[in-house]
């Protein structure tokens, strides 16, 4: 790494174009980011949930503020108003990034209900909600049957989406189709488009993990390390599709599990959303910083992934999913379970300000 960087990341933004986000709203995390070049964060029910407890020092007296101040809230509009505010704190720190890069970056990600995802009209609803929270808001939809029409009529009602819960090429093609929809209805009623910066996340680590899970089920053996490769198999895919089409929708890498989800990845008009621990044993490495998003995943891995795993075919081939099959693709009905699982933990530690255990 060059001395002019101040870390492989930095290194990462500086000298191409691929861009990397905060995986976290925590304060003390994002800052550490922007510094290292970050140009967004994310949240979700799982990561306020672990933001409150490690940064509870920050929002246990805001917290208990609303409590006393609003009586007759329940604990789900507590919850949602601490969610929100703990989301538009990182938005306020995105915000000078925001402005230098005129609103094509520098964007807070927040994410709608997940136990909303049979309910298109819900996400919507919501999505335009958290996108009048901030001038800097992007909003997380699933792809599930019904995330898909949400995502479209957000996008016309001029939210800015990041598609979530998506892990197949089928899913992030049919993201991408519903915002050129909504982008259109927009364009044909003279509204503006060009503010708008919408994403797709492939949680290609998620994806890895549900071959495994796959493999141990069915007794599948295959090469030690293929299994790591096969949610870059299918970002690389997306994406040359996603070039070729010309789509208004950057694609965006989750769920991190190895260094192949960031250096595979470098010199693509991405997004990488890194979570703080990633971060840091990425700045320490002494991985190349070297373009390699247009190097091809060997064909023996793509070929052995292919030929012994049918959750791999459906990934990878274009027409390998339905929407009407999205929502039962293993890998979005785990994420769904533990995002939904997150959001009633997260209601759960609401609760103990709210009715502190008197047995304790």
């Amino acid at each position: 790494m060059s001395t002019k960087y101040k870390s492989p990341l930095h290194e990462t933004v500086s000298t191409t174009q691929t861009d990397f986000w905060n995986d976290s709203c925590s304060v003390e995390e994002l800052t550490y980011a922007i510094e290292h070049g970050a140009v967004g964060a994310t949240s979700n029910p799982t990561i306020v949930f672990n933001v409150l407890k490690q940064e509870l020092h920050l929002w246990k007296d805001r917290l208990n503020q609303l409590i006393r101040e609003n009586p007759e809230w329940s604990e789900v509009e507590i919850t949602w108003k601490i969610f929100e505010e703990i989301g538009l704190k990182g938005a306020s720190l995105l915000l000078p990034v925001f402005e230098r890069e005129k609103g094509k970056k520098g964007r807070l990600s927040i994410q709608t209900n997940p136990a909303n995802y049979r309910n298109a009209e819900a996400v919507a609803q919501q999505a335009v909600h958290f996108h009048s929270l901030a001038p800097n808001m992007q909003v997380k939809a699933p792809v599930t049957q019904a995330g898909v029409k949400a995502i479209e009529e957000a996008t016309y009602q001029g939210v800015n989406i990041n598609a979530t819960v998506c892990f197949t090429v089928p899913q992030s093609l049919a993201v991408a189709e519903a915002v050129e929809r909504g982008l259109k209805r927009r364009e044909a009623e003279g509204k503006p488009v060009d503010d708008m910066s919408p994403v797709c996340t492939i949680m290609v680590g998620r994806m890895d993990d549900w071959l495994k899970v796959v493999a141990k089920k069915e007794g599948v053996m295959v090469t030690p390390g293929y299994m790591d490769w096969a949610g870059v198999a299918v970002m690389k895919k997306a994406y040359g599709i996603y070039q070729a089409r010309g789509y208004r929708t950057r694609l965006l890498a989750a769920a991190y599990r190895h260094h192949l989800h960031w250096s595979e990845f470098i010199g693509g008009d991405v997004v990488l959303t890194i979570p703080y621990e990633w971060q840091l044993l990425f700045n320490q490495s002494e991985i190349e910083v070297k373009e390699r998003m247009h190097n091809p995943v060997p064909a023996e891995i793509v070929d052995t992934l292919y030929s012994h795993f049918g959750e791999f075919r459906k990934a990878y081939d274009e027409d390998g999913l339905s929407p009407e099959k999205f929502d039962t693709y293993g890998a979005t009905v785990r994420t769904l379970r533990g995002f939904i699982t997150s959001y009633h933990d997260l209601q759960a530690f609401i609760r103990d300000f709210m009715l502190p255990n008197p047995d304790k």
